[in-house]
């Protein structure tokens, strides 16, 4: 099982990174546990000043913009 955090103010985009991420898993019929991260001291821990990111197993894997299916799809 995989954990995705997506770390962010809990803005539109978070959200849809969020939903989108959990699509991917479900397509691939792939378990994850998706975490929204929304405390700055936790988001800046990551060395993330831009949002959304997305953190795969405690790697941060993008930041600064909504990813695309293709990129969650290789994350995942």
């Amino acid at each position: 099982m995989r954990t995705i955090k997506i770390l962010g103010s809990g803005c539109k985009k978070c959200l849809e990174t969020a939903e989108l991420a959990q699509a991917v898993a479900d397509e691939k019929a792939v378990t994850v546990t998706i975490e929204k991260v929304t405390d700055m001291a936790q988001i800046m821990a990551y060395g993330v000043m831009s949002t959304p990111a997305v953190v795969v197993d405690e790697k941060v894997v993008h930041k600064g913009s909504k990813p695309t299916k293709e990129q969650l799809t290789s994350w995942i």
